[in-house]
């Protein structure tokens, strides 16, 4: 059985006769009797029945008719969506970011774009996460593209430069550091510190820059979100070294530069090597290689 035997006995139902159905099909009156015939053997019954010069279903013709126009409904649903969703010109872009990112880089970036191409008519659909769920979500194909951290061992996703934020220090109003505009990680590290939680994609980054002094910071709390842990730090649950994200310049945190270490946190446009890329994005790829660091 296969999907042009299924539009002919469609057709020649509505029709109930052979020549004018494989003329509407545009094939030969022979073709289309094979077709028939053959999806009658398939299926083991009669679906049509002559009654003077015109065919009209049987009992078992009119109950299959049923299911036949619903696959073919719901087929043609999906092409166009599939079509929509791939198409050139317009389309559906999952986009999945980690949290420090969604108040400024990513909304740039998309609205760049958008008003880069407006000619196109392009969606984007967005999730939030820490750099592990952004990747296993990559991997699952939930998403098109990711922006997150570098993870290692990771070699089926191909991690491409796409920004820099700065590390900085953050404490506390009215903290014995908090008048100072730069501090050395050593100073940091005589207070309780809030740490990011280790499948944070930034976690190995603050822990090499305490390896590198050869220093054991006193682990605090452990959290994963940025705008979180800043909250925590206006809270004076401790210090923090994170990136220096717009939130910081609306709460009662002081951000301190970090002397003699210029750590960044780089952060990557991530995607699945192996996923198909419909042609949307891989314009919003080119785009984003485009822009650098």
């Amino acid at each position: 059985m296969n999907l042009n035997q299924l539009h002919y006995f469609v057709k020649l139902a509505e029709t109930e006769h052979y020549t004018r159905a494989a003329e509407e099909l545009n094939i030969t009156q022979p073709s289309l009797s094979h077709a028939i015939s053959t999806l009658e053997g398939e299926l083991g019954t009669k679906l049509f029945e002559k009654r003077g010069r015109n065919v009209v279903l049987t009992r078992y013709g009119s109950f299959f008719r049923e299911y036949v126009e619903q696959t073919l409904k719901t087929l043609d649903t999906g092409v166009r969506k599939v079509r929509a969703l791939t198409g050139q010109t317009e389309g559906v872009i999952e986009l999945a970011y980690i949290y420090t990112l969604g108040s400024e880089f990513v909304p740039q970036l998309v609205s760049d774009f958008i008003h880069t191409y407006e000619e196109l008519n392009v969606k984007f659909r967005f999730t939030v996460g820490n750099t592990s769920e952004v990747i296993q979500g990559l991997k699952d194909e939930k998403y098109d593209i990711g922006f997150c951290s570098m993870a290692e061992k990771e070699s089926g996703i191909q991690f491409t430069p796409a920004g820099t934020e700065n590390l900085v220090v953050v404490v506390p109003k009215g903290h014995p550091l908090a008048y100072s505009e730069s501090v050395d990680l050593e100073q940091a590290a005589a207070y309780p510190q809030i740490f990011y939680t280790p499948n944070s994609g930034l976690r190995p980054v603050v822990d090499r820059m305490f390896e590198r002094l050869k220093i054991k910071p006193d682990i605090a709390y452990e959290i994963e979100e940025d705008g979180s842990m800043a909250g925590l730090v206006a809270r004076n649950f401790g210090i923090a070294v994170m990136p220096e994200i717009p939130v910081l310049k609306m709460l009662d945190v002081e951000v301190l530069r970090i002397r003699n270490q210029h750590e960044k946190r780089y952060v990557y446009m991530a995607r699945n090597k192996e996923q198909y890329e419909p042609p949307l994005v891989r314009r919003f790829e080119e785009y984003v290689k485009r822009r650098g660091l």
